[in-house]
Order: C-alpha cells, then structure tokens, then sequence
C-alpha cells in the first residue's frame, strides 16, 4: 500500500498556499503517494483519520487554529508518528498563539530584515547526510528569515545575519515523530527553484521515512 500523505493550504495568500501545495502534490506523487490536498484546517479534527496519514504538509501561514483542529494534529506528529514537513511562513509562521504547535515546528518566524528581494547565500552545512549529499551552496534572492530556534534541531543549511549562522534547513524529532523545515519558499517562484525543490523533495521523503 502507497504512503499517504494530508496537505493543509490556506491561510495568508501572500505565500501563494494553493500554488505551493500543488508543487508538493505533484513531488509526492512522483515518489508514489496517495496524497490529499484541503483547504480546511478542519482535516485535522478526525484522530482517527490523522492516525493512518504517513505525512502531513502544513501551507497555512497566520491564522488561528482551534482547540479541536489543533490536538489531534499534535496527537499524530507526537504520539502516532505521523511525519511533518513544510517550508517558510507555511510551517514556522502559522500560529502564532500556539506555543505547542512552534515546540513541534522547532522555530517560529521573527523577522525578514530587507523584506522581499534580499540576495543571500545558503551553506550546507552536513554534506554526508542524505538530506543534503551531493549539494552545494546556492544564491537566493528572496525574503531571509530570522528565526526563533529551539537549540535540540539538527541544522543541514545555514545562512550569515552579520556574526550568526541562521539555520534554513532542519530537522528534529517530536514524540514518535520526525519533523522537517526549510524556511525557504516565500512564493511558488522561489519553492520552484532547483535546490529547494530537491531539499523538499528529501525531507518530504525523510520525514516518512
């Protein structure tokens, strides 16, 4: 049986959240997944449900997330397993009141310094890991985050804010539950490129694995 995997979209439209799921649909079903895509944040309510999901793919920046939407989704990631992965404001900005939910993440959104359009490098930091073997740094022009980071990640890429190296990919654990992030994707232009479709492309899979 193929692996399943639940895409959530919506949220601020600014990240163009219909646009990048459907870059995620299409790189998961090339890797053979059953994949859903919503635009409800009520797909999360069914435990049940949730429970059989190999993969979830959250693309909802901002907003607010209910009670009821919020708990089985931690349930799935820290008790069932369940992997997730995401990228830019669609993971790591998207509610903002919810401290459990940034814990499971390990990062939130602080600031984009210059906004939209900065050139910047970013450094592989582990190149003998599968996530980034093979790979070299590369040049973005886009938004740079600055984030809040939980010290436990393990950092695969990095970008410089003066003296600092900010992580850009991560990933971690949460309960049963392996948790991938790349802060990269402020539009479907940027998710399209190369490099970050093949970083997502690995940690869609890592995540499951």
């Amino acid at each position: 049986m193929s692996k399943q995997a639940l895409i959530v979209w919506g949220g601020w439209d600014g990240h163009q959240p219909e646009e990048v799921a459907g870059i995620f649909a299409g790189l998961l079903r090339e890797e053979g997944f059953g994949v859903e895509v919503s635009d409800t944040l009520d797909s999360f309510k069914d435990a049940e449900r949730l429970a059989g999901i190999d993969l979830i793919v959250p693309v909802w920046t901002m907003g607010k997330i209910e009670s009821e939407q919020l708990k089985p989704l931690i349930a799935a990631v820290k008790e069932g397993g369940t992997g997730i992965a995401g990228c830019h404001g669609g993971m790591a900005d998207s509610f903002r009141n919810e401290v459990e939910y940034q814990y499971m993440v390990g990062g939130q959104w602080v600031a984009h310094p210059g906004n939209d359009g900065v050139t910047y490098t970013v450094r592989i930091k582990d190149r003998g890991h599968l996530l980034t073997e093979g790979m070299d740094d590369f040049v973005v022009v886009s938004e740079k985050y600055y984030m809040h980071v939980d010290p436990a990640i393990h950092v695969h890429a990095v970008t410089d804010f003066g003296d600092v190296e900010m992580p850009v990919v991560w990933t971690k654990t949460y309960g049963a539950g392996k948790v991938y992030y790349n802060s990269l994707g402020h539009q479907a232009n940027i998710v399209r490129m190369p490099e970050t479709l093949e970083l997502m492309r690995r940690g869609l899979l890592w995540a499951t694995r």
